[in-house]
């Protein structure tokens, strides 16, 4: 079976906040080694996240894991994803879409947080 990882952002209007999320699609398929990972978003740019099931089916993928590049537990990943799935699965009887955890309370998203604190400081000369 052909596997696609669907990374599923919120969406802005600022491109530059879009295009971060494909940037990190970018480097997940370079350290997983996935031929199949799209990013779609729940709102306010496209691809949606029926356009990016579309996109991964039709590059061959018989089954999806969705993923969800949100912070927290909120009504998007508790309700909005997966009813975004049961929707494709309206369209894609069988097809295989399971969802992924959101990214939550993690160590290296608190590594990541005193790198940017460490770089504040140095900017502002605070040391």
């Amino acid at each position: 079976m052909k596997t696609a990882i669907l990374i599923m952002a919120h969406g802005s209007r600022i491109s530059d906040a879009n295009d971060a999320a494909r940037e990190v699609a970018s480097m997940v398929r370079e350290m997983t080694g996935f031929d199949i990972i799209e990013v779609s978003f729940r709102e306010l740019h496209e691809p949606n996240i029926q356009q990016g099931i579309d996109t991964c089916v039709a590059r061959g993928a018989d089954r999806i894991l969705l993923m969800p590049y949100f912070l927290f537990m909120g009504a998007h990943v508790q309700h909005d994803l997966p009813e975004e799935i049961k929707e494709a699965q309206k369209r894609y009887p069988g097809l295989v879409m399971e969802m992924g955890g959101h990214l939550g309370a993690h160590r290296k998203l608190a590594e990541i947080e005193a790198e940017r604190i460490g770089e504040a400081l140095e900017r502002l000369g605070w040391h």
